[in-house]
């Protein structure tokens, strides 16, 4: 499981058996453990573990880097 960025302790990542999914990253900090979808739209799938805070600076990073995470998405799964 590639890290494609890690940004304040937060550890964003593809799950190398998920590439039949529309891109989406995973990010880990602690004991907390998101989903975001990257396309169509930008969506929370779940967050366990993070704060409120946590949660809305995880939406901001996501945002911020959502092409990024694209490109990367496709770079490693090919396609």
């Amino acid at each position: 499981m590639p890290i494609v960025l890690f940004i304040n302790g937060f550890r964003f990542k593809f799950y190398s058996n998920e590439n039949n999914e529309p891109p989406h990253v995973h990010i880990t900090k602690g004991n907390g453990n998101a989903k975001y979808w990257l396309v169509p739209e930008l969506d929370e799938a779940y967050s366990y573990g993070f704060t409120v805070r946590e949660r809305r600076e995880i939406r901001e990073m996501v945002t911020e880097h959502r092409e990024l995470l694209i490109r990367n998405w496709h770079d490693y799964f090919g396609s």
